[in-house]
């Protein structure tokens, strides 16, 4: 339950709940567990553990969902992905997005990479996000920026784009990542090694929840503010049911609880369920399907491709 607090408890008054989001499917699981043997057992807690449950239908729908089709029809296309500066080879990324025919292109991590895709352009040049578009930009602003290095590399820009005679506000964003390296998090049997390792992720992650919070009121603004409906897109670096997820999130639609099928990961470095790429939407905009392209390996986050109906 203490997962539900982020939505009106921020990092800087209290972190250790937003720590829980990260492992909530292991804490969904073990819930589920616990659940299960208390009904075989026959024993009247079950209840009282299945009443509760019913509070975690959405927050699970947001990892895990299976909805039924739309029936709108599409007549806008969206990808987003981190492509981790192109190091898996930029060429692979410039022949899948162009063969995606999209509308609108968000990548994260670009490092100035310079693609060239089919009927797209980038109206403006920035170090770690990149707003593609079929469309005219009306207006741009940068949002925050940080030096792409060791200790700041957070970055979002909004980028008014007219489509089909109606603007729109499409915000790209990459929050503060936790540079982690997978010897830092895997745990190896050596106890005094393995509770340093924990220690050593626990000091990396308050401080960067923080980060997210200052980052997540720079770009709540640009939304509240905002004349046109919003697209919001890109690599929160957090996950569902996150204190990042419920304030970026308020008021607007996320594409995947919506429309999506399957799980809602999209970050496969580790062998463990993250997703922290996400689209969400003004309610104007109708979701129509949502895929997270599992079929490709073009950097360690996979594509994440949605359609809307925006008529």
């Amino acid at each position: 339950m203490a997962v539900l607090l982020n939505a009106y408890i921020p990092p800087k008054v209290f972190p250790w709940f937003n720590l829980l989001s990260l492992g909530f499917p292991v804490l969904m699981i073990g819930y589920g567990v616990f659940t299960f043997f208390w009904i075989f057992s026959w024993k009247k807690r079950a209840f009282v553990f299945m009443f509760l449950g019913l509070f975690f239908l959405n927050p699970v729908k947001r990892w895990i969902n299976y909805s039924s089709d739309s029936k709108a029809t599409a007549n806008l296309k969206i990808v987003s992905l981190n492509v981790k500066g192109g190091k898996l080879g930029i060429e692979n990324i410039q022949e899948f997005i162009n063969r995606q025919n999209a509308d609108i292109v968000l990548l994260q991590e670009d490092a100035g990479s310079g693609y060239i895709f089919k009927n797209l352009e980038k109206n403006h040049t920035a170090p770690i996000v990149s707003t593609y578009s079929r469309y005219n930009a009306t207006g741009y602003k940068e949002l925050f920026a940080g030096m792409y290095n060791e200790e700041f590399n957070a970055y979002a820009e909004q980028s008014d784009i007219q489509i089909k005679g109606k603007t729109y506000r499409i915000i790209n964003i990459y929050l503060q990542p936790f540079k982690f390296e997978k010897n830092m998090v895997k745990l190896n049997g050596n106890t005094d090694e393995d509770e340093r390792k924990i220690k050593n992720v626990v000091r990396r992650l308050i401080p960067t929840f923080k980060m997210h919070q200052e980052q997540v009121n720079i770009i709540r603004k640009s939304i509240d503010e905002s004349p046109y409906p919003v697209i919001l897109a890109g690599d929160f670096n957090s996950v569902p049911n996150s204190y990042e997820y419920y304030h970026l999130g308020s008021g607007l639609k996320d594409a995947f609880f919506e429309v999506g099928k399957g799980s809602g990961t999209s970050f496969h470095d580790y062998k463990f369920p993250i997703r922290i790429d996400f689209i969400f939407t003004s309610p104007t905009i109708q979701p129509v399907s949502y895929q997270v392209d599992r079929s490709v390996k073009l950097s360690d986050h996979f594509p994440v491709i949605a359609t809307f109906n925006i008529e």
